[in-house]
C-alpha cells in the first residue's frame, strides 16, 4: 500500500469474489505501488477469473499490479495449502509489506436455535472454514513471509458486532465469530512485529444480509434485518471498506483491537 514510495506489498484477500471481498479487491488495488501482488483467494474460479479482469482493466496495467487468483476452499486442508503456497510463490524477499485480509465466512444455518445443533460433524464443518481456516492461512502466510528487517506485516480479521453480542437462532456466526477474535489477539500477544486488527464493517448490503433477513429463526431478528433494509439503513461495501483502508493506512490502532464502523 500506499506508505513509501516505491514499497511492494503482497495483498492477500481471502473470500474475494463477492460482497465485501470484491469491493476491498477494488479498494487496494489502486493504492497497491507497480509491481506489487494482489493475490484473490475464493471457491469459484469463473467469479475470481472475472474479478482479475476489471481490476486489471480499471488499474492493473498502469499499476504493473500482479493479480493472481487462488481456487481454494479453505474448509479443506488442501485449500489451505494451496493458499499458503501461492504465498509462498511471490518474490517474497522483494516484499515490503504484506497484508493479509481475512474475510472468507459463511452465514451457516441462522434458520435453527442452539439446541437443534446436537451433530458435532455439522457443527465442526462450519468452524472449519470460519475459525480452523483462518487460523491456518494466516500461521502458514506468516510463515511464509517471516519477520526481518524492513518488512511490515499486517493482518486483517473481517469481524463482526456478533463476535460481542448474542444474537438468537446464530449461535454458530455469533460463536465463529467470537473464537476468531480471541484467536486474532493472542496473535497480536504472541507477534509483536505483526499489527493485527479485528474490524466490524457493520451490516453490509450483500448476499449474506439477505439470508439474514429471509432465514433467520428470531422472529425479532428477521423484522430489525429487513426494516433496517427497507429503510435504507444497511451499508454499502465501498463506504465500510473505505474506512477499513483509513484504518490501515493511518495504523494508529491497537494491535489485537476490535473496532466497529460505527466506532470510528
Amino acid at each position: 500500500m500506499s506508505y513509501t514510495a516505491g514499497q511492494k506489498a503482497l495483498c492477500i484477500i481471502t473470500g474475494a469474489s463477492k460482497g465485501f471481498g470484491r469491493t476491498l479487491a477494488f479498494q487496494l488495488s489502486c493504492l497497491l505501488k507497480p509491481r506489487s501482488v494482489l493475490m484473490l483467494v475464493a471457491r469459484t474460479t469463473e467469479q475470481l477469473n472475472r474479478l482479475k479482469e476489471d481490476i486489471i482493466t480499471l488499474y492493473g496495467r498502469q499499476n504493473q499490479l500482479d493479480v493472481r487468483c487462488v481456487q481454494a476452499d479453505l474448509e479443506k486442508k488442501e485449500g489451505v495449502e494451496k493458499t499458503v503456497q501461492a504465498a509462498k510463490e511471490t518474490s517474497v524477499s522483494e516484499m515490503d509489506h504484506l497484508l493479509l485480509i481475512n474475510n472468507a465466512a459463511s452465514l451457516g444455518d441462522v434458520s435453527r436455535f442452539a439446541l437443534t445443533f446436537t451433530d458435532p460433524v455439522e457443527v465442526n464443518r462450519y468452524l472449519a472454514l470460519n475459525v480452523s481456516g483462518a487460523l491456518s492461512v494466516t500461521a502458514g502466510v506468516l510463515q511464509a513471509l517471516p519477520r526481518r528487517l524492513g518488512l511490515r506485516r499486517s493482518v486483517v480479521n473481517i469481524s463482526s458486532l456478533c463476535a460481542l453480542k448474542p444474537f438468537p437462532s446464530w449461535v454458530l456466526y455469533c460463536t465463529g465469530k467470537a473464537a476468531r477474535d480471541m484467536m486474532f489477539r493472542v496473535l497480536a500477544a504472541e507477534e509483536p512485529d505483526v499489527r493485527v486488527l479485528s474490524y466490524a464493517p457493520g451490516p453490509l448490503d450483500t448476499d449474506m444480509q439477505l439470508q439474514a433477513r429471509r432465514s433467520s429463526g428470531d422472529l425479532q431478528l428477521r423484522r430489525s434485518f429487513s426494516s433496517m433494509f427497507s429503510e435504507g439503513q444497511l451499508l454499502s461495501c465501498e463506504e465500510s471498506g473505505a474506512k477499513l483502508i483509513k484504518l490501515l493506512l493511518d495504523n494508529d490502532f491497537q494491535s489485537g483491537a476490535h473496532l466497529d464502523f460505527y466506532e470510528l
